[in-house]
Formats: C-alpha cells, structure tokens, sequence
C-alpha cells in the first residue's frame, strides 16, 4: 500500500513502513559526523524524542528544532535527537549558530544511507529528504508516540510529544 504526505499541498511518496504505537523501534544507522556513526540501539537505556525533519536550513525546521531544544531543560531524563539528510558538518553549523548544546538535542544524519528514513517510513525518495515526524522511544526501545506530520510544511503536536516523553521517562 503506497503511503504520502504532502508538501504546500503537493502529494509526495513515503517510502518506508508506517509505524506504530508500542512496536518496537527500527535499528537504523545515522552520522554524527562524517566518519562517526551510531545505530539507534546504541542509544538506549534512556527515554528519547527523534525530531525529525527535512532540512535544517528551511524556518519550520530550525523552529521545530530550537522549541525541543528550549523544553530540553524540562526533560532532564529523555535525549533528544533531531534527525535530518542534511550533511553532518551543515548540522554542526546550524546548532553553533543557534547556540543549540548538542549534548541535549543532538543532530544526527541519514543522508549517506537514508537508513532511518527507509526503517521509519519518514523518506520521499524523490526528493531524497525525510518527511515531517517524531518518535518518542523509551529505554527498552518500544515507540510510545508517533506523529506523521500530514503536511511537511506544518509543526508537530509538540504538546502531545512532550506529553508522552515525559510518561514514557
């Protein structure tokens, strides 16, 4: 079954599976710099938001990513991670220039791959970016919440996320 979403109204492809409340997380490798990398089962042990977005340099996504930045002090015991195709080094760019401590929302990249994309259905391969979403995990890997954000060009419930980041932590 073919799965889209839309950006300013254009229907787009998914490519990926959509996933679920209480499945299991998706390994899945992303970058932390351009020779780093980390699969996310070696992030476990902790309650984790996966902020997802299609680029770092467009405003929905730099607002989206400073807001779970700024609600980070409120959640001493979830990880955030943002999570974009955007090259490691324009990742570190961003966070310096917004002032974003990367020991409290740490970017990740899937552009080499697109592994996460692919694992989290959150990939429109004709654009070679990832969809508009988040996932919180808890510490045992279990998706807690999941959002598909409709429209790529529209912010996630943030409320609802931080809501069950901090039921699940």
């Amino acid at each position: 079954m073919s799965r889209t979403t839309t950006l300013k109204g254009k229907p787009l492809n998914l490519a990926g599976p959509e996933l679920k409340v209480g499945a299991k997380a998706p390994d899945a490798m992303l970058k932390k710099s351009l020779v780093d990398g980390v699969k996310i089962s070696e992030t476990s042990g902790k309650t984790r938001i996966f902020s997802v977005v299609p680029s770092l340099d467009t405003p929905v996504c730099a607002e989206q990513t400073r807001r779970f930045f700024k609600e980070a002090t409120a959640l001493p015991n979830v990880q955030i991670y943002t999570v974009s195709c955007d090259l490691p080094v324009a990742q570190s760019r961003f966070c310096g220039a917004e002032q974003i401590d990367t020991a409290k929302v740490t970017p990740l990249s899937d552009h080499k791959d697109v592994d996460f994309g692919q694992k989290y259905g959150v990939l429109l391969p004709d654009l070679r970016i990832l969809s508009r979403a988040v996932f919180v995990v808890d510490k045992s890997d279990t998706l807690r919440y999941v959002e598909y954000v409709p429209e790529v060009a529209n912010h996630p419930n943030y409320e609802a996320v931080l809501a069950a980041a901090k039921a699940a932590s």
